[in-house]
C-alpha cells in the first residue's frame, strides 16, 4: 500500500467519522462571554480589594510608602 493511498484512506475515514458525530457542543460565542463575565467581576473584586488595603494602610499611625 502506498503512502499517499494510506492518506487517503485515512483521511476520508476522520472526514465520515466527523460527518457522523452530530453533536459537536456548544457554540464558542457562550462561553467567551462567561469567560468575559468573569474577568470583568475579577477586575471588580481585585480593584476593591486594592482600595480596602490602601485605606488600611493609610490609617496606620506613621506609615510610609516603601520605595
Amino acid at each position: 500500500m502506498s503512502i499517499l493511498t494510506y492518506l487517503h484512506v485515512v483521511v476520508t475515514t476522520r472526514f465520515a467519522e466527523l460527518r457522523r458525530d452530530s453533536e459537536r457542543g456548544d457554540s464558542p460565542v457562550p462561553t467567551a462571554v462567561i469567560i468575559f463575565g468573569l474577568v470583568f467581576v475579577a477586575t471588580i473584586v481585585t480593584g476593591l480589594a486594592l482600595g480596602k488595603a490602601n485605606d488600611w494602610m493609610k490609617a496606620i499611625p506613621n506609615h510610609t510608602n516603601p520605595k
